[in-house]
């Protein structure tokens, strides 16, 4: 049985998605044509769980108690709103139901959720509602999720509904914060949701191939890798500074 390694698996991904054999996807990659596909909770939860924690964990760094933040949807999103309970006082917005259901019983943090229509396979509240509850809040950090990461186009989702209201969580904020695992990042689906000069860090794994994320370094945006060797959580930024925790 003949065995390939990561880089050789993606390489491959990349040149079939370039002869328009393939779209790339979280974890492997889908028929073309599928940008628009928008992936369940159920379909997510399985995919990159350790990485997930781990870009949690190192994403609470850039947290301060006394900040308010907003937190969009998403499986890696959700991982951070985990380790957010040790803070003694922080206000959360969210639309995310999953994020609100995490937080619900942490003492010190006051959760916000705003208005919408339901959309039940991500369990988040989307549409006009959910858009104009965040039009007139300004807050520190929005720290949101996606389909999709390019250096070139930035972070996208394959919902116009669920775009729109993450354009409205980072338009409200000063800085956005994206964490995306290793299988994000190189795609790109349909919806554009925050151009990539818009991203003020990258939270990330180092599975992440480093070209990528030079990519990002180069377009100002600060990178944070946590490390999947040995401590799960342990992890480094750009300059290679474990974070000061909080």
């Amino acid at each position: 049985m003949v065995k390939s390694s990561e880089v050789t698996v993606r390489r491959d991904l990349r040149l079939l998605e370039s002869q328009g054999l393939l779209d790339r996807r979280h974890g492997g990659a889908v028929s073309p044509g599928a940008l628009g596909h928008e992936a369940s909770r159920a379909e997510k939860f399985p995919a990159a769980g350790a990485e997930k924690a781990a870009i949690g964990e190192l994403a609470t760094s850039l947290v301060r108690d006394g900040d308010t933040i907003a937190i969009g949807p998403g499986t890696t999103t959700q991982a951070f709103a985990r380790r957010l309970a040790l803070f003694r006082e922080l206000t959360v917005i969210t639309n995310s139901l999953l994020v609100a259901q995490v937080l619900a019983r942490a003492q010190g943090i006051e959760v916000v959720l705003t208005g919408g229509s339901l959309r039940g396979s991500i369990l988040a509240l989307v549409g006009t509602a959910a858009e104009q509850s965040l039009a007139d809040l300004r807050l520190r950090k929005a720290f949101l999720s996606g389909d999709g990461l390019s250096a070139a186009r930035g972070l996208s989702t394959s919902n116009l509904s669920v775009a729109g209201v993450d354009r409205a969580l980072a338009a409200a904020a000063e800085q956005v914060i994206v964490l995306a695992d290793h299988t994000k990042i190189g795609v790109e689906t349909m919806a554009q949701t925050v151009p990539a000069d818009r991203i003020n860090h990258l939270v990330t794994a180092d599975l992440t191939l480093p070209p990528e994320l030079d990519r990002f370094r180069e377009t100002g945006t600060q990178v944070h890798v946590a490390s999947m060797v040995g401590d799960p959580v342990a992890s480094q930024d750009e300059e290679g500074i474990t974070p000061d925790r909080f």
